[in-house]
């Protein structure tokens, strides 16, 4: 008896494997949701980290401005937003889209810093010489600029996926059913909560441990010279 709870192991190890698949469905929403925000956040991120290099100040300002609203508001007041505000003017997304753009856009102000730091570090000289040569703009920047830049911010862009990963349980306050929100469901109609709650800290530990491995792996396979490009 643990603080006055009979702790039954044959009976909590049934209970955890019963509910095993179910916190596994939550973990694949998750993993969606995970995926498709950081994917928007590179994206955005990136064009946010271009337009923001744009000599005109009548884009960079308002670039800046945007990203600084972005990353000095909370993600979850962005949520409300999305879920709840935009609706009233004909925009209705489905809960989990919508959560997936909150985070993403919540991250691109991070990662258009990280875009901006890894262009930066790029030898001015790469840019000089591409005009020199007379190349589009475009094209020094897709060829030349980005595949060197790239692999400089791999690990930077490794911590926002984790981030990203563990930010996901706030969308269930939009009725996004990730794993978290599964197993407070299962907690509240079994009334048993350290079991559930228990698996889901441990299959977090487990994604997040896999996903810096992968970075970790990406970082030191890519080239530091740059990605080479045909």
């Amino acid at each position: 008896m643990l603080f006055g709870y009979a702790w039954d192991t044959s009976s909590n190890w049934a209970f955890a494997v019963s509910i095993l698949p179910i916190l596994l469905q939550g973990m694949i929403v998750t993993l969606e949701a995970t995926v498709l925000g950081f994917f928007i956040a590179a994206v955005l991120g990136l064009i946010f980290a271009v337009l923001r290099a744009v000599p005109l100040r009548l884009v960079s300002w308002p670039t800046i401005f945007i990203v600084e609203f972005f990353r000095d508001t909370p993600l979850l007041i962005q949520l409300f937003f999305l879920y709840f505000v935009l609706p009233e003017y004909g925009l209705l997304l489905p809960a989990f889209l919508t959560g997936a753009v909150a985070l993403g856009v919540q991250y691109s102000a991070y990662t258009s810093e990280v875009y901006r730091a890894g262009l930066e570090a790029v030898d001015r000289g790469q840019g000089e010489a591409s005009r020199a040569l007379n190349l589009p703009p475009a094209h020094t920047f897709i060829k030349i600029i980005l595949p060197q830049a790239i692999p400089r911010i791999i690990p930077a862009l490794g911590n926002y996926l984790i981030s990203i990963m563990k930010d996901v349980p706030v969308l269930s306050v939009v009725t996004v059913v990730e794993m978290l929100n599964v197993a407070k469901i299962i907690g509240d109609r079994t009334f048993q909560y350290m079991i559930p709650l228990t698996m889901v800290g441990a299959l977090y530990l487990i994604m997040t441990l896999l996903a810096s491995y992968l970075v970790r792996t990406l970082d030191n396979r890519l080239p530091t010279q740059g990605i080479p490009l045909k």
